[in-house]
């Protein structure tokens, strides 16, 4: 049976809630929700345990605030004992505009605090990535608020529309592995 650590990145708190800065807390509880599980509060996470096709996964909101996030990855990486390739760290990404999502085996942490945290800790960018695109439509010298600014009206229903993508992306990567599912998601574009 094959075990997998599936990390949302967010910040707790509701002032926080449908933030772009969230996205990886939402796709992650999208997942647990699509699948009958529930999360509960733990050391350094909320913490929920889906079992799916003969797969475990365990899906992690750390609570750690975004820019600590690489404590509770490796808390829970170690001691469920999970290989690292078999990680997947879901996160915001400006870079990327909004209809994109992006899977990666490794990759830089291109500025984010929380996989920067993440990479410090672990001493590689070499795990799993899902960057889900939020745009970068802000004034120069708004990232900040920008990130973390609600989603508007407008962006709702790609936004809702990505995090299907997404949920199944966590699906396919438990179940046909990286390299397929990054051929499946990495081209498409999403309206």
């Amino acid at each position: 049976m094959g075990k997998y650590l599936i990390v949302g990145l967010g910040n707790i708190g509701s002032e926080y809630a449908y933030t772009r800065h969230n996205i990886g807390f939402d796709v992650v509880e999208a997942f647990v929700h699509k699948h009958g599980g529930f999360f509960k509060t733990e050391r350094l996470a909320e913490v929920a345990e889906v079992k799916w096709k003969g797969r475990i996964f365990i899906c992690i909101k750390p609570t750690t605030y975004m820019n600590l996030s690489g404590r509770a990855f490796k808390y829970y990486q170690d001691k469920e004992k999970i290989e690292l390739g078999n990680t997947l760290t879901v996160v915001d990404d400006f870079a990327l505009p909004l209809n994109k999502l992006r899977l990666r085996g490794s990759g830089s942490d291109a500025g984010h605090n929380g996989l920067r945290d993440i990479q410090a800790i672990l001493g590689t960018d070499k795990y799993p990535k899902l960057r889900f695109g939020i745009g970068n439509s802000f004034p120069k010298g708004m990232q900040v608020d920008f990130v973390l600014g609600k989603w508007t009206k407008d962006e709702a229903a790609i936004v809702n529309a990505k995090i299907e993508k997404s949920v199944e992306a966590i699906e396919n990567f438990g179940f046909i592995g990286l390299e397929r599912t990054m051929n499946l998601i990495n081209n498409v574009v999403i309206i």
